[in-house]
């Protein structure tokens, strides 16, 4: 197994001290440079709720363990970056769109987390060795973010994406760059659940725009069952030369 740890760092964004949690893969050693999947959470739990109770460092482990996946570091942020602070408090934070969960987040993301993650761990630093993937209002970031720094990040997964997603157009204004810059852009829902219509609209924006992605569609509602085959699916498309 894989050893999940809690982490402090500065968040000048925010102006506070945070945590969240990072998954290091078995056998983990400053003796090679690891890619790095940042896994957001939804609206209901935080970096401790939410995909480490819904076992998804577990996902991870047995497809390590099968040579299913490259081994990789994962970051679970908190994503509201008015709370959770170290003290238990809140935050500021600066923008605004969803209060925390919106330019927050983006910001401490960004400007904080990431450099945290490339300074303290044994990572590598290069945008295709990068993916930001989230369920729910995590989803939702993770589309808003990712797409909107394709400098940043390479592979992008949005699993049941809330109404915090940005409108297609919006997440996509050049079609061709994205499809320049992607290697991934992963867009999943299950059938049952009440905010398929916000992936929908995302699929049907890209196809008209002839961006690749790839869309799945099974028969869950908004919950783990859905969100977990997400990661098993997900995290066995990233960091590779071409993505199935």
């Amino acid at each position: 197994r894989g050893k999940l740890e809690r982490v402090y760092y500065d968040s000048k964004t925010v102006g506070v001290k945070r945590w969240m949690q990072v998954y290091t893969p078995v056998g983990y050693s400053k003796d090679r440079k690891y890619p790095v999947l940042y896994l957001l959470h939804g609206i209901g739990g935080n970096e401790n709720e939410e995909w480490t109770k819904g076992r998804a460092h577990v996902v991870l482990d047995n497809l390590i363990a099968d040579k299913k996946i490259e081994p990789m570091v994962v970051v679970f942020p908190n994503g509201n970056a008015t709370t959770n602070t170290a003290a238990g408090g809140r935050g500021g934070g600066r923008g605004a769109g969803f209060g925390g969960w919106g330019l927050p987040f983006q910001n401490d993301l960004i400007e904080d987390i990431i450099p945290f993650i490339e300074t303290n761990y044994s990572v590598k630093t290069d945008r295709e060795n990068r993916a930001l993937a989230g369920l729910s209002m995590g989803g939702g970031q993770s589309l808003n973010i990712g797409l909107g720094h394709l400098d940043v990040f390479a592979w992008v997964g949005g699993f049941s994406s809330a109404p915090n997603t940005n409108p297609p157009e919006q997440l996509v204004p050049d079609p061709d760059k994205a499809t320049r810059q992607l290697k991934l852009l992963y867009v999943s829902c299950g059938n049952k659940d009440g905010l398929i219509s916000r992936s929908q609209g995302v699929h049907a924006y890209l196809k008209e725009k002839n961006v690749p992605h790839i869309y799945h569609v099974d028969e869950h509602a908004h919950d783990f069952q859905h969100w977990r085959k997400a990661v098993f699916h997900f995290s066995q498309l990233i960091f590779k030369p071409t993505p199935k």
